[in-house]
């Protein structure tokens, strides 16, 4: 159990070196979660790993390659997409606080397919792909951005507003 209590320690030094954002939720309560508090880290290591893998492979892949499997790769993306676009529009229609986590991945999705539609597409083939992503997909990522952002910002908004009513009742009640 040493293992445990040093990664606890190593837990604790990194929140001392990192203070928690200043965001209205944090003024009512910090996510001090083990899971939480190693994600931070563990995926800024994870980002630093992946560094060298990316010059490995830039050098290492070859610029051309046929995949016998690239029509379910790109039918089972699409699938992933429908239904993260389909949950965006759900949660969008609900005016849920879960739109904002659904427009950013709809927007991160939209985003990576675009890239993908014009990168595997043959040169002489691209204006297709370069149409639809400067058409469709990228203006459609900004939007979904922009409600990320937003639904996040009157989450924000809310809470201060409940902060503010929560402390009205108390100094009403005193």
């Amino acid at each position: 159990m040493d293992l445990a209590r040093d990664a606890e320690e190593v837990a604790a030094k990194l929140d001392e070196m990192v203070e928690p954002a200043r965001e209205p939720g944090n003024v009512v309560l910090i996510d001090n979660a083990r899971v939480v508090r190693w994600a931070g880290p563990a995926f800024v290591l994870f980002s630093l790993l992946l560094l060298p893998w990316i010059v490995y492979l830039a050098y290492s892949l070859p610029s051309r390659q046929v995949s016998a499997d690239s029509d379910v790769a790109w039918v089972g993306f699409d699938i992933l997409l429908l239904a993260v676009l389909a949950s965006t529009g759900y949660f969008a229609l609900r005016r849920s606080r879960y739109l904002a986590t659904a427009a950013a991945a709809a927007a991160t999705l939209l985003v990576v397919d675009a890239w993908f539609d014009v990168m595997t597409t043959l040169p002489g083939q691209r204006l297709e792909p370069v149409a639809l992503a400067v058409l469709v997909e990228l203006p459609l990522a900004s939007v979904c951005v922009w409600l990320s952002f937003h639904t996040q910002q009157l989450a924000e908004r809310r809470l201060v507003l409940l902060l503010r009513r929560g402390r009205k009742t108390q100094a009403g009640s005193s």
